[in-house]
């Protein structure tokens, strides 16, 4: 039996909102749920970093293959969103201003790294942006509580230095 006849039509309906939720809807749900503070830039719903959460950027192959590995390890993520072929690892803030302090210590710091950081000052697109969707949704438990960049900083290297050579080659 499909979902169509077990909930009827109002059900449709209810997806088809959620689904088409305006840019100002969702800043305010955003806001009213997590406390972050959106910001709507023409077309783009954008997130300021460097308050509530900081966010590595890797390019979106390597990030899906890091989510794929860190699951598999049992560590949980905080939210993921892909976007402009990135993927944004939200993690806990001031990790953007401590990361080449967290890549030495982890040893990659002289390591080619297609990842980079977004805190202070920065910020992030965000769903309804066109093109920007979560591989990993906020939900309450990952946004209250974000990981330690060092339990996900090791992965996310390791995925990024594998694309990088490819990267090199094209610039």
């Amino acid at each position: 039996m499909s979902t169509d006849s077990l909930f009827g039509d109002s059900w449709l309906r209810v997806q088809r909102r959620r689904a088409k939720l305006t840019r100002s809807e969702a800043a305010a749900e955003y806001r009213s749920r997590w406390g972050w503070t959106a910001e709507l830039e023409g077309d783009a719903l954008r997130l300021p970093t460097g308050h509530g959460f900081d966010a590595l950027d890797i390019p979106e192959p390597a990030g899906c293959q890091a989510l794929v590995r860190l699951e598999r390890m049992g560590i949980r993520p905080g939210p993921v969103l892909a976007a402009q072929g990135r993927a944004f690892f939200f993690v806990t803030p001031q990790t953007a201003s401590r990361l080449p302090e967290l890549l030495y210590r982890t040893g990659w710091d002289d390591a080619t790294l297609d990842l980079l950081p977004h805190g202070s000052g920065s910020s992030v697109p965000a769903p309804p942006t066109p093109g920007a969707r979560w591989l990993r949704p906020p939900t309450p438990e990952n946004a209250l509580r974000l990981p330690d960049p060092k339990l996900l900083l090791g992965t996310l290297a390791y995925a990024s230095h594998q694309r990088a050579p490819e990267l090199v080659g094209r610039r």
